[in-house]
């Protein structure tokens, strides 16, 4: 498309010369897409849903006895993924010893797994714990794992109030998957 052609048009989510960088699907993200009605409805659940269908589908790369690792459908980075507790349970707290060490031994596999698959040099891991600490889904406890790069931080979540991802979340759950050990 022609540079001047394309400072023609007026931003409507039409083409613009790059000037701008599209991310509708976030918007199912802020307007509250697979989040929970409520505490004890795990119906509703998405981490309690997504446990009964195929790993590709759920994006799941790997189970244990009591915890599973997924990848985070509204990622920071990419492959970020997270740990969660087969048991719908909210607060760590209340986690048994068991579920504390198959969390533990999850996120150090995950670790080798995605500096494997992509290199990273460091990690963000941590648990939002409750609503207010900003769990986006605070009735199903989850760890977040999100790998870092150096000068993987941009102008782009700072003005744009965005990430650009390079790959689809599907690829990225069959790489990581691929170097699970």
């Amino acid at each position: 498309m022609d540079v001047n052609r394309a400072e023609q048009f007026d931003g409507v989510g039409l083409p613009d010369a790059w000037q701008r960088i599209w991310a509708p699907h976030r918007m199912a993200y802020l307007q509250g897409e697979n989040r929970p009605t409520g505490g004890d409805d795990l119906a509703g659940c998405p981490f309690c849903r997504i446990q009964s269908g195929s790993d590709e589908a759920g994006l799941i790369i790997a189970r244990g006895e009591l915890a599973y690792v997924v990848l985070n459908l509204y990622p920071y980075n990419a492959g970020h993924t997270l740990i969660c507790t087969l048991r719908h349970v909210a607060d760590f707290a209340d986690l048994t010893q068991l579920e504390l060490a198959e969390i533990g031994s999850l996120t150090q596999r995950t670790m080798r797994a995605v500096r494997d698959a992509s290199g990273a040099q460091g990690f963000n891991i941590g648990i939002n714990q409750g609503a207010i600490a900003g769990a986006g889904i605070a009735a199903h406890l989850h760890q977040h794992v999100v790998p870092r790069w150096g000068g993987d931080s941009n102008f782009m979540p700072i003005i744009g109030g965005t990430k650009i991802l390079p790959a689809l979340l599907a690829d990225t759950r069959n790489l990581i998957a691929a170097h699970w050990r």
